[in-house]
């Protein structure tokens, strides 16, 4: 039997969302995520993927997959902590580690996973987390799971962030105290300020956590944001993802061996997740070494990246102050960016929408994320659309 009172709030706030240009439609693909999609018999100009390197549709990854498949089968069968642990699942986490500069690694299902189950591991009640206000929302939820005081401070404002960390250390109320961010953010594609970060949490005693999901494979060589600064050393947790730049899924956390071990026998899920597929694992291993051994493809995405962020800028749009390819066109209200993407998808661009709650509200974007993978054709091509819309919609 339905719920009449489920149907009355579902029915009534969905119309809400929908009325106010909050209301996100997904768009199924009918090919691989590229520099060029397909939907609905469409072909488009991808620019919403994460597939920085366009390593989701290597050959390299594909062949790898297929042979642990063929070998390992489709899925681990079992949780990490049971028998799910393949020889690949270990060989995985040896590779994060060394291209990371760390004592060791811990594969997780997710990047998502790993913010939820890395800090309520090691944070709790008795602890309070200085986080950045911008931070993700993996991060947030994990704040809130650990059951730590949360106390956000400004974005990227370090002045706050001493302030604040001083105020909780005089406090005399927290066993432990962690400062969490984003190596770049992923909404306007800014970076930490990590070096000042670490100056506080050196002169504080401070646990330091640095989620690098969107600089891991873009910055420092690809070693990511942390390396990006001479850092490694310095960083208590480095996380990151193994779907955007890696091209596959799943996440890690790479640190000290003892934190890695305690992650082993205290992360909800690690312990209660099945271990990630071989096909997944294998593929991912692939990328860790073609990123390992050479550096082409983050050249070619930088190249393509400050292509398409001088062009947007020279024609006019408001592109933030973004530090990496990742490029929004900041439209603001979120009706007139839902109207702007749809048309921008009319003319041939796949660019979507971004608005609240993954943005604050009255901020809505368009998020550009040019990858290697595109030719300077596909660029320009998008660019000529980016100004016709934008001329029809008087945002230029």
């Amino acid at each position: 039997m339905d719920s009449k009172i489920l149907q009355s709030f579902l029915k009534e706030n969905l119309a809400d969302l929908k009325s106010k240009g909050l209301y996100n439609v997904i768009d199924p693909l009918e090919s691989s995520n590229g520099p060029l999609i397909k939907i609905c018999g469409k072909e488009m100009i991808n620019l919403s993927s994460n597939n920085y390197l366009g390593l989701a549709t290597d050959p390299r990854l594909k062949a790898a997959a297929i042979e642990a498949i063929n070998k390992y089968g489709v899925g681990a069968g079992a949780v990490r902590t049971i028998n799910g642990t393949m020889e690949l699942h270990v060989k995985l986490e040896e590779k994060l580690a060394a291209f990371k500069h760390t004592e060791a690694a811990i594969a997780f299902q997710s990047g998502f996973n790993c913010n939820m189950g890395a800090i309520s591991a090691v944070m709790d009640k008795d602890d309070a987390i200085l986080s950045d206000e911008l931070n993700h929302a993996s991060i947030i939820d994990g704040c809130r799971l650990s059951r730590a005081k949360v106390i956000a401070y400004k974005h990227s404002d370090i002045a706050d962030l001493r302030a604040k960390s001083l105020q909780a250390k005089k406090s005399g109320l927290y066993k432990k105290i962690m400062v969490i961010t984003d190596g770049v953010f992923s909404m306007d594609g800014d970076i930490a300020k990590l070096p000042e970060i670490v100056e506080v949490a050196e002169e504080l005693d401070l646990i330091t956590y640095v989620d690098d999901a969107h600089g891991s494979g873009v910055l420092g060589d690809g070693v990511g944001t942390v390396k990006h600064f001479g850092l490694s050393d310095k960083i208590d947790f480095q996380m990151g993802t193994l779907s955007k730049a890696l091209g596959v899924i799943g996440g890690y956390v790479a640190g000290k061996k003892e934190l890695i071990d305690w992650l082993k026998v205290r992360s909800r899920p690690f312990l209660f997740s099945t271990a990630l597929t071989p096909g997944d694992v294998a593929a991912c291993i692939t990328a860790i070494d073609i990123l390992s051994n050479s550096t082409e493809l983050q050249k070619r995405l930088w190249e393509n990246g400050n292509y398409l962020k001088e062009g947007l800028k020279g024609l006019g749009f408001n592109i933030g102050a973004s530090q990496t390819p990742i490029t929004p066109c900041i439209i603001g209200d979120e009706i007139q960016t839902q109207i702007f993407s749809r048309k921008l998808y009319e003319n041939g661009v796949y660019a979507k929408a971004i608005i609240f709650p993954t943005v604050p509200k009255g901020t809505g974007r368009v998020r550009n994320m040019p990858t290697a993978a595109h030719t300077r054709v596909m660029l320009d091509q998008a660019l000529v659309i980016y100004r016709k819309v934008g001329l029809e919609m008087k945002i230029l």
